[in-house]
């Protein structure tokens, strides 16, 4: 197997894991608060990044007042909020909605980087969001309930978080390794998100062993290993080129969200993911983007 080929399959598997935290938020969305799903999420990934942040030598820098403030404006977005916001969203609307509104998550960041950040837009950005607009668009049918339409809005919230996460750091000026990188942002949703786990403890009774299993899967597969697979595959294939594997993200929650959890897949969901893959595939053009490395959690 050639070394590009094996970056390949890491793509794919770290992408998979991503696709399943849409399976195992919704477990643990029934059995837990979101903060203390949150908190517990990082909890149990912080001491995994310290232990391979001592394993690889590497020390975590230290930021000037200006990159440790966008720091923690990205740990608060991409952490604490995108995990938080994500977990109330699936307590009102199914996994196979939520995976098609993540799957929009390039064509977002395009769309913030232009709006926030006053990037020039690109040619095909137009497309991009008509395609993607469409694809939310048949997600909400008349008809539909107050509750899941609230909760698809929470998820779509959570995108726009972790568009600001990833846009955030390539305005961060101080190097730092994805490692690095990975290990602060767990500290920091850890912090934002512990003060509000407490204020839940109230809501605790209703804790079952499988919201627990949930998060710890979360916590230490998608998060962890996802994080090694990721960059064990972008150090093999270029950053325009893993970005293309960022569409199986949505494919996998479909699919897993249909076999593990039963949500019956209807028109909706198959118009919705042909959409937003469009949407993608267009996003992803090397003449339409330029090379972005998306981390597969935030």
């Amino acid at each position: 197997m050639s070394d590009k080929t094996l970056g390949y399959w890491y793509l794919t598997l770290a992408m998979v894991l991503v696709g399943s935290t849409v399976v195992a938020s919704k477990i643990a969305a029934a059995g837990l608060p979101p903060f203390t799903a949150t908190a517990l999420r990082f909890a149990l990934a912080l001491p995994c990044f310290l232990v391979l942040l001592h394993v690889s030598g590497e020390r975590l820098p230290r930021p000037g007042w200006r990159d440790g403030a966008l720091l923690v404006v990205q740990g608060l977005a991409g952490t604490a909020g995108y995990t938080a916001l994500l977990m109330a969203g699936l307590r009102a609307t199914s996994a196979l909605d939520a995976g098609v509104i993540l799957g929009t998550l390039p064509v977002v960041s395009a769309v913030v980087a232009v709006l926030v950040l006053g990037e020039r837009p690109r040619p095909a950005l137009m497309a991009t969001v008509l395609l993607a607009g469409a694809g939310l668009f048949v997600l909400q049918p008349a008809g539909r309930g107050a509750g899941s339409l609230t909760g698809n809005a929470l998820v779509f919230g959570a995108v726009l978080c972790e568009a600001l996460f990833i846009l955030l750091n390539k305005r961060v000026r101080i190097a730092m390794s994805p490692l690095a990188l990975s290990t602060l942002m767990s500290a920091i949703g850890l912090a934002a998100s512990l003060p509000f786990a407490l204020a839940e403890r109230g809501s605790m009774a209703a804790v079952t062993p499988a919201a627990l299993l949930a998060v710890g899967y979360y916590a230490l597969l998608p998060t962890v290993a996802g994080f090694l697979l990721w960059y064990a595959g972008t150090a093999r294939v270029g950053g325009t080129e893993a970005a293309l594997f960022t569409a199986l993200a949505p494919v996998a929650a479909l699919l897993l969200a249909a076999l593990l959890l039963d949500e019956p897949v209807g028109p909706r969901q198959f118009a919705g993911i042909a959409f937003v893959l469009a949407a993608v595939g267009v996003s992803a053009r090397p003449a339409a983007r330029q090379a972005q490395v998306l981390p597969p959690t935030p």
